[in-house]
């Protein structure tokens, strides 16, 4: 019986080396540029055409909030300082408009950067993409029945995390879509929903360099015989997105909110104690 079931994982492992294989070459311009990936029968370029409908719309957010701040601000009284230059008013429109103009030249370096540091992060590992994993299959099928499953969910755990990057570079297209959208945010004074964005955009890009880092290393470690090194890595690897997210949080907003009561309770207590003292 425990001949077959190890027939079976080394057949399961057989059949999947055709696709990690291929799957390990082009995680990086995956996870940045999805829609490379993604063309169309018609060869249209679907990440243009679609940036150039949001940012009109995204334009025209940009003008009707900029009068109607303006309008409140200096004819109704009712937002903002009325005794605040309108010029502060005026170069927080310009400078939505020059983000949401600048943007996918500004992503273009940014995508270098991130390649070039992923690549210079291999490179310190150590790592390739020309790996030997039918050598693999064939010391596992040596090793035994246990070591043959912990392989088997090593592959699993991988392809879940092709799939993650499959979804990291949806959400990176998204975000990079929906950027002048968010450039709106840029005409209040605290950058409003921008900050947030601009946090989950930074964050993507980190959650990228680190998977595929750790990815790499826990494939070079498996291959080496190191089996719960390996598996440790590529687990880390699926989580790193909730890791990060322990790290960067949100502030402004309600983070603001919270401080504002906390300092006014903190005034109050002292308040108080000065009233007894007295």
């Amino acid at each position: 019986m425990e001949k077959i079931i190890l027939l079976l994982v080394i057949a399961l492992l057989n059949g999947s080396l055709v696709y990690i294989d291929s799957l390990l070459k082009d995680i990086i311009p995956i996870s940045l540029y999805a829609e490379k990936y993604m063309t169309l029968t018609t060869g249209a370029n679907l990440l243009e055409n679609l940036y150039d409908i949001v940012f009109s719309f995204g334009v025209a957010l940009m003008i009707l909030k900029f009068l109607k701040k303006g309008f409140e601000i200096y004819v109704l009284w009712t937002d903002g300082d009325p005794d605040e230059e309108p010029l502060f008013l005026l170069t927080n429109f310009f400078r939505s408009m020059a983000v949401a103009i600048c943007f996918p030249t500004i992503y273009t370096w940014l995508g270098q950067i991130v390649e070039d540091l992923s690549n210079q992060l291999l490179g310190a590992i150590g790592q390739s993409t020309n790996y030997d994993w039918q050598m693999w299959v064939n010391a596992l099928e040596s090793a035994g029945l246990v070591t043959a499953v912990f392989g088997l969910i090593f592959v699993v755990c991988f392809f879940i995390l092709y799939f993650q990057f499959l979804m990291r570079g949806l959400e990176m297209f998204i975000l990079r879509v929906g950027i002048p959208l968010a450039c709106v945010g840029l005409l209040d004074n605290d950058k409003g929903v921008f900050r947030a964005y601009a946090q989950k955009f930074m964050q993507s890009m980190l959650a990228v360099v680190i998977q595929i880092a750790l990815a790499k290393l826990g494939v070079g470690l498996m291959l080496q015989n190191h089996v719960f090194w390996g598996m440790a890595c590529m687990m880390l690897a699926i989580r790193t997105p909730r890791f990060l997210s322990d790290f960067l949080i949100t502030t402004g907003g309600n983070g603001g909110v919270v401080n504002n009561v906390y300092h006014s309770i903190k005034l109050v207590g002292m308040a108080r104690k000065l009233g007894k003292a007295g």
